[in-house]
């Protein structure tokens, strides 16, 4: 059995779209109750919370040994398990699960195109994809989900939830829909198609052009493995521009990687991210020698930027090499790591939490933007993105030096 897990992959992100990379397929075969022996195992070593949720582990690990026979049963007993450490970052996935989010690092899915995960127990949206069906149909972030096709989400966990929401391309799922500002909830008929999963884009999400002197940057995941690259190419290829706009609206994370990668390319040294296990242990990542350039940037955040949007923004915060405009990120301040196991399932589970180079646990806070620009309902139907407006206005006075980055 040590050697039935070849791999893992270290992840930062919510439910829905890819979490990791270069898992082996090299996994030997196991019997169903040495999976769900393995899967007891890794928790008992990896999870973040030594008390696992203030309970003793250890009267789960031959509980169910008489009663798991086939691979369907000790996804069952995964599951019953895995719940009681009552994190929804934390999840088994089943072979098909597995795939699909296996798939969903190579580019594609089918669903609807939204990022989903729990907050205050709530099923929330995170965000909708942009260009996709759920974007077009007028979800929004911060949308609390209360039924899927008329069944109640109360308890319900986020993959069965993700689950519910996928399907066949063609296919119409309905969501109910509470949302602020409503006094009654909305039902959402929208039809399944294949999701491309865009990264990086220079193109602006209203009609608003950005003044040539400007390089806008649109980041919508950090789970593209190219996405590094495709921010780091934009930078390489504008050097007549005179600052950059990062546009994290609605970026629901992805890989630590990216992250690191991205933060490095406008850090001249300094701290991006600390993480800590479960024994306390802390690291510390630290910029490397690739900054790539000197020049001003703004970065845009509101409530669906989470996870590995996090990690870039608290960088650039703490280390005072930008300018924040927007909202409350989401606040996600926790490590996943995603093991392949036997018979082609995975485990996903979180193995730490991460500072910002100040020491700040954002977890259920957030991280809060230099300048504050809320946007309104009219604002939105009519495409005014008072945002970036204000985004481009302190990118111009960054650039004469007129507004100072506070200390």
């Amino acid at each position: 059995m040590k050697n039935s897990i070849k791999k893992s992959a270290v992840f930062f992100g919510l439910f829905v779209l890819s979490f990791g990379w270069a898992i082996s397929s090299n996994v030997q075969a196991a019997t169903p109750v040495e999976m769900y022996d393995n899967v007891w195992r890794l928790i008992n070593t990896k999870y973040v919370d030594q008390t696992n949720n203030e309970q003793d582990w250890k009267k789960w690990r031959h509980k169910y040994d008489n009663m798991i026979q086939t691979d369907e049963d000790a996804y069952v007993a995964i599951d019953t398990m895995v719940a009681s450490l009552n994190d929804p970052y934390t999840k088994f996935l089943n072979p098909k699960e597995f795939l699909e989010e296996t798939s969903s690092i190579k580019g594609s899915l089918k669903g609807i195109g939204i990022q989903i995960g729990m907050k205050d127990g709530k099923l929330m949206v995170i965000a909708p994809i942009e260009d996709t069906p759920a974007e077009k149909a007028g979800l929004l972030a911060d949308d609390e989900i209360l039924a899927i096709d008329g069944k109640s989400t109360k308890g319900i966990t986020v993959d069965k939830a993700a689950d519910q929401i996928r399907g066949e391309e063609g296919t119409q799922v309905t969501l109910l829909i509470k949302r602020k500002g409503l006094e009654e909830p909305k039902s959402f008929t929208i039809t399944r198609a294949e999701i491309e999963i865009k990264s990086v884009t220079q193109k602006v999400p209203t009609d608003m052009k950005v003044p040539d002197d400007i390089c806008y940057i649109r980041l919508s995941s950090f789970i593209s493995r190219n996405a590094s690259k495709e921010v780091r190419d934009i930078i390489l290829n504008n050097p007549d521009k005179k600052s950059f706009i990062l546009d994290l609206r609605s970026n629901p994370g992805g890989l630590l990687s990216n992250a690191i990668y991205i933060s490095d390319m406008f850090l001249n040294g300094g701290d991006i991210v600390s993480t800590v296990d479960r024994d306390g242990y802390k690291e510390t990542q630290k910029a490397s020698s690739a900054l790539l350039t000197t020049k001003p940037l703004v970065v845009l955040l509101n409530k669906g930027s989470a996870s590995a949007s996090e990690i870039f923004s608290g960088a650039m915060k703490d280390n005072k090499r930008a300018v924040l405009v927007g909202t409350q990120s989401f606040g996600k301040g926790l490590v996943q790591e995603i093991n392949k196991l036997p018979n082609n399932s995975g485990i996903n589970i979180t193995i730490q939490k991460y500072l910002t180079p100040n020491g700040t646990d954002i977890h259920k806070k957030g991280i809060t933007p230099d300048v504050l620009v809320e946007l309104t309902d009219e604002q939105i139907k009519n495409k005014d993105d008072a945002q970036l407006k204000k985004a481009i206005e302190i990118a111009h006075e960054l650039q004469t030096g007129s507004y100072v980055v506070s200390k």
